[in-house]
């Protein structure tokens, strides 16, 4: 099955309102808890971290709470999927105070940052990202974002959905992980497996991008993971 792209910003008020309330605890926590595992496997020390693609900050929040003394920015290029973790923040501004949301898309325009405080600036130390991938119409801006914004040691803990090899293998997912959610969420996640990559594509773009450190996994019966440390 070919790969179709589909939209690259997720700005429909339906659409965050859906991710908002669905209840992704599962895989959410067990995101953050492999990124928790590989972190001590290394002797990285996160300084600073950075969340590509936080959306309504899922896992920046579980994130900044797992590791409360380190500053966290999450980026996301549409707005109405910030504005849930906006309204989280706010409703309670003591619980993450190392926690920064910016909108901002990738590639980062020159001086994107440049207004941040020190504490949200590069290097990243960490750098992370959950179904950001397959939502890119060119994935190797990604790549490139990486090594622009991490240091050599820096460690890179990515996962996105893989592409199935057929519509049938799409249909029978979407079956088995999303029969009882909305309507919006149903046809995001189809949508969002046809435009997926399928585990040898990425390791080209990391070739491309000449990330060799990093590594592709297949996980489970729809993901993939990307880890590994820049060079």
């Amino acid at each position: 099955m070919e790969r179709s792209c589909e939209p690259e910003l997720m700005e429909e008020a339906a659409q965050a309102l859906a991710y908002a309330e669905a209840d992704f605890t599962g895989s959410d926590q067990a995101f953050v808890e492999s990124i928790l595992e590989r972190l001590q496997a290394t002797s990285v020390v996160p300084a600073r971290v950075v969340d590509l693609g936080c959306g309504p900050g899922n896992i920046s929040f579980r994130l900044a709470e797992s590791l409360p003394a380190c500053p966290l920015l999450a980026i996301d290029g549409a707005a109405a999927m910030l504005e849930p973790a906006l309204q989280r923040q706010q409703a309670q501004p003591l619980r993450w105070p190392l926690l920064r949301f910016l909108k901002a898309c990738l590639p980062l325009e020159p001086g994107t940052l440049a207004a941040l405080p020190p504490l949200f600036q590069p290097p990243f130390q960490l750098l992370v990202s959950n179904s950001l991938l397959h939502h890119l119409h060119e994935p190797d801006v990604l790549w490139h974002a990486l090594r622009r914004l991490g240091a050599p040691g820096s460690l890179v803990v990515l996962r996105d959905l893989r592409r199935p090899e057929n519509s049938d293998a799409v249909e029978a997912l979407v079956a088995r992980h999303a029969a009882t959610a909305p309507t919006v969420l149903q046809r995001d996640y189809r949508a969002s497996l046809h435009a997926a990559f399928r585990p040898e594509e990425v390791e080209a773009q990391l070739r491309r991008a000449g990330l060799t450190g990093l590594h592709v996994q297949a996980v489970e019966d729809r993901y993939l993971d990307v880890s590994g440390q820049l060079a």
